[in-house]
């Protein structure tokens, strides 16, 4: 029988993973992930099957509660052609200064809601699309243009670190001369159940 039966094989996953924290607090942590990196990669994949991915900054404002993203997009750009052929898709966030990460597992809708476009516009946004100079394509909050990708996630999954560049080298360092790993952070999961109960779809009964 191997010795690793009754070990788990990726020590660092299993010594990170923090399951303690409520709904709304891992949600709360989320935000300060995304409020830090202030852009994301949205990954789309195209019908040849590449995958494709774009920086972009989701829209605010955001409630307390939030969980999808907004982001506001040129309807002409191919990863809209992407989301219509596959609208599974995938953002992460990276906060170079922490080393902290979020990745959203979910689904894209695409809509031209002009009530959430007011919402989340903003006069810099404008600056994106440009005035085409033919009296409709203005790059204000009516161009036809102009629409919003909301991602829907199934699952969010997030890394917190608990201690500063020199603290990871040395837990790192730690590890590596022990044989008993090291995960200088906490990974976080959001799962559809909490994230339908936050939303207010699913009963907490």
């Amino acid at each position: 029988m191997s010795s690793t039966t009754n070990k788990s094989l990726d020590p660092y996953t299993e010594k990170a993973e923090n399951n303690t924290h409520s709904p709304q607090e891992k949600i709360e942590g989320l935000h300060e992930i995304i409020k830090a990196a202030g852009s994301g990669m949205l990954v789309t994949r195209a019908a040849d099957g590449h995958l494709h991915s774009r920086a972009m900054a989701p829209a605010g404002p955001h409630g307390a509660s939030q969980v999808n993203l907004i982001f506001i997009a040129n309807n002409s750009s191919h990863k809209f052609e992407e989301i219509q052929h596959d609208s599974h898709v995938n953002v992460s966030f990276y906060d170079v200064k922490t080393t902290n990460w979020a990745s959203y597992a979910g689904t894209a809708r695409i809509t031209q809601d002009k009530d959430l476009i007011k919402k989340h516009w903003s006069s810099i946004i404008s600056g994106y699309f440009g005035d085409l100079g033919d009296g409709i394509h203005k790059g204000n909050e009516h161009d036809p243009r102009v629409s919003i990708i909301e991602v829907i996630p199934e699952e969010i999954r997030y890394w917190v670190a608990t201690s500063g560049a020199v603290g990871r080298t040395l837990q790192v360092a730690v590890g590596a001369a022990t044989g008993k790993g090291a995960a200088p952070g906490e990974l976080r999961t959001i799962t559809k159940e909490e994230i339908q109960l936050t939303q207010g779809l699913l009963s907490k009964a």
